[in-house]
């Protein structure tokens, strides 16, 4: 486990039975995690979507007699990174916060189980839906085009609206029996819905989170974090990008063709002259 402050403020939450109200506060807080030792309840609150009572109760469902406890715990158990940042530009120290999500997911990867086991879901899934809109879009549209190299058939999700439950009806029918959702802040609502309707319909759902908190969560089957950079206007995302490319590692080792396949398009790229190297 990492010791980042979003690394700490997970270890923190995990083993607790939290209700939905709770894994939003819980959420939210690994998304600001460095501002969280100076946040009173009411601007918790206020950035959660809850109410000020909420944040006490949630203090209080994790060991605290109440939100000062818990701030008071912050502040002794993850300090500022003050030190670390001192001297550093806004732009460098975006960087630095990348280095860290990346490290965290390092600590993660120590145990190598989840990743396999989604690489299994992955790999035996005929055809492969990867679903990933707006700020995942990007994420869901790398895995696609290097999966579709090794896997007999990928299909990218990435177009919101009514037509997205007609090509999951689509994928279904044609025999899936899973499916990989990038989800990144903010939240589309039709990533939620498209999620819970999937595992009505008999999927395995396997997300990339930037938080075990998340609202897809509670719709997923398998779900692995990977912390999103929260320091510029726009997220970064180098954390969840690297997990991808993980999962491609692992759905490859579970594909036995997958080196034959690469060796053939490999021979048919040089025969068009498709590159210039």
């Amino acid at each position: 486990m990492s010791d980042s402050p979003a690394g700490r403020l997970q270890a923190l939450f995990e083993g607790h039975r939290l209700t939905p109200t709770q894994r939003r506060i819980a959420h939210c807080m690994v998304r600001r995690a460095g501002d969280v030792p100076f946040l009173s309840s009411v601007e918790l609150a206020e950035l959660a979507g809850v109410s000020q009572p909420s944040v006490t109760r949630f203090a209080v469902a994790l060991g605290f007699d109440g939100y000062p406890a818990l701030r008071k715990h912050l502040r002794e158990s993850m300090p500022a990174a003050t030190e670390e940042t001192s001297g550093h530009n806004e732009y460098q120290q975006a960087v630095l916060a990348e280095i860290e999500n990346l490290q965290h997911l390092a600590g993660l990867l120590a145990d190598p189980a989840p990743v396999e086991q989604a690489g299994r879901l992955l790999a035996g899934s005929r055809p492969l839906p990867v679903l990933g809109l707006r700020a995942a879009s990007s994420q869901a549209r790398g895995f696609a085009y290097f999966a579709a190299k090794v896997h007999p058939d990928v299909r990218l999700l990435d177009e919101a609206g009514s037509m997205l439950t007609d090509r999951v009806d689509a994928v279904v029918r044609a025999g899936a029996t899973a499916l990989l959702c990038f989800a990144l802040p903010r939240h589309p609502r039709e990533v939620v819905e498209a999620l819970e309707y999937a595992r009505a319909a008999g999927l395995t759902v396997v997300t990339v989170a930037e938080s075990a908190f998340a609202p897809v969560a509670a719709h997923s089957d398998l779900l692995i974090p990977a912390a999103v950079g929260t320091g510029l206007a726009f997220d970064t995302a180098c954390a969840p990008m690297m997990l991808g490319r993980v999962l491609l590692e692992a759905m490859a080792d579970e594909l036995p063709d997958a080196q034959a396949r690469l060796e053939e398009f490999d021979a048919k790229a040089a025969a068009r002259g498709l590159f210039v190297e």
